[in-house]
This record gives C-alpha cells, sequence and structure tokens, in this order.
C-alpha cells in the first residue's frame, strides 16, 4: 500500500497541461489534472465514452459546452457531465495552478 497526496509534484512552471492517473481499474479512472491559464486544444471538443464527474480543488476553470452554455468551477466545486456531451476548457487561472480531479465511469458499471 502506497500513500500518496494530492498536492503533491505540482509544477510551478509548465508549458501543457499535466494529465496524470491516479487510479485506473476496469471501467473507473480517477485522473489528475494540473492547469495554469490553460484551455483545451482549438481543435475540438471532448467527447467521451465514459461519464466524467470533475471537481475543482485549488483555483479555478469555466467548462463551455456545445450547447454555448458555461459553467466556472471554483475551489470545492464539482460537476457530473454525462458522456457524449461535447465539453471543453475555456478558461483557467492564469496566475495560479488549477488542481482537477476528474472520475471516469460508465453509464452501466458491470
Amino acid at each position: 500500500m502506497t500513500i500518496s497526496n494530492i498536492f503533491s509534484s505540482v509544477p510551478t512552471n509548465f508549458d501543457t497541461e499535466v494529465f496524470q492517473d491516479l487510479f485506473n481499474h476496469g471501467n473507473l479512472r480517477i485522473e489528475r489534472i494540473i492547469s495554469k491559464g490553460h484551455i483545451s486544444p482549438e481543435s475540438g471538443w471532448y467527447d467521451q465514452d465514459q461519464n466524467e464527474w470533475v471537481i475543482v480543488l485549488q483555483g479555478a476553470g469555466t467548462i463551455q459546452f456545445k450547447d454555448g452554455s458555461e459553467i466556472t468551477l471554483n475551489s470545492g466545486d464539482y460537476l457530473n457531465i454525462p458522456a457524449h456531451q461535447k465539453h471543453k476548457v475555456v478558461w483557467t487561472e492564469p496566475k495560479a495552478v488549477t488542481i482537477w480531479l476528474a472520475v471516469f465511469y460508465p453509464d452501466n458499471p458491470k
């Protein structure tokens, strides 16, 4: 058994967002995302096969949906995004690190 800390090994200077799987077992995946002024690539929308439950642990970020609606999440705010609901990150805190925790899970767990 290994103990880790969600706030450890956070880079202070980085050019691209950092994606790190913390847990991956069967149909369940937990990912840490670290942003600092980063947004989703201009090339398209996230269109995931699994549901995504996401919480901002530190910082802030805005998620835009294909219908044009936007939701800003601040530290402690969480959101469930159903599978195939197209979305992208259009803003994150530019002067501070934002740490997201995303849990990906299927519609019909077996």
